[in-house]
């Protein structure tokens, strides 16, 4: 689970921990939990302890992965990075400073382009003093429903160069948005055996508010029983848009 990603707006993955626990609506149908129990039963080294029955509880405990950190300096071109496509850097039980060795890789490799998605927007913004921000790391949160927009104002408080919400597997329309600070938003429908169904209406709300907003819009997929079932057109056409570079400070 490294190196190249099929995931469309990203290059590579790279998981410094593995395992989670399910924390809200988005994570009913988690790929990630499907995903790590296959290769599991596989004997692959890296996700023998996820799922562990004495750690897991809801989810697929969580491991971190010292070994793991050396990977994106073997790499010798330039990529965008996407960290932890199996867990969720500011989980409860990744320590603090495990985060900090995480950043300190990121820093170090400026070539890459780091994008890094929470949940756990609470402690993030709460940990975001504790280590320097390098303009290469890209930090977003999770909006799967209007109930998760708060995650957004948690976001807007963290001094990332780029800032973006992934609304995927988007399960309900999200309303009015407030994007002010944010630089990218990513759109998809869930997919898999028992994916809950996306309105259009829910994409096509958001990605009027993108453009009236100047925010880039990417739509990810429509979903289904495979991520590729519906295709990814949006009335006709294709929406690709990535986030110009730009600084700013928390507002």
């Amino acid at each position: 689970m490294a190196d190249r990603s099929t995931i469309e707006w990203t290059e590579a993955t790279w998981n410094p921990t593995t395992g989670c626990d399910r924390i809200s609506s988005g994570c009913d149908n988690c790929y990630a939990l499907t995903l790590a129990k296959r290769l599991k039963a596989m004997g692959s080294p890296k996700y023998q302890n996820d799922g562990d029955p004495r750690t897991s509880g809801p989810g697929f405990g969580l491991a971190i992965h010292p070994q793991a950190l050396h990977l994106p300096y073997s790499w010798k071109s330039p990529r965008t990075v996407f960290v932890n496509s199996m867990s969720d850097l500011f989980h409860a039980r990744v320590p603090l400073s495990y985060v900090r060795d995480i950043f300190d890789v990121m820093r170090e490799t400026p070539q890459h382009t780091y994008q890094v998605l929470t949940k756990r927007s609470t402690r993030m913004r709460k940990m975001a003093d504790q280590f320097a921000w390098p303009q290469n790391v890209w930090m977003g949160v999770t909006v799967e429903s209007a109930e998760f927009t708060w995650r957004v104002e948690d976001l807007r408080q963290v001094p990332a160069h780029v800032r973006f919400l992934s609304c995927e597997p988007l399960i309900g329309p999200l309303g009015p948005m407030n994007l002010s600070g944010i630089d990218w938003v990513i759109a998809g429908g869930e997919s898999g055996r028992v994916h809950r169904p996306i309105q259009e209406s829910w994409v096509t709300e958001l990605r009027d508010q993108c453009v009236n907003g100047e925010v880039p819009f990417f739509f990810k997929q429509w979903g289904g029983s495979t991520p590729k079932s519906g295709g990814r057109m949006l009335q006709g056409r294709t929406w690709d848009q990535y986030p110009h570079a730009k600084s700013h400070a928390a507002v």
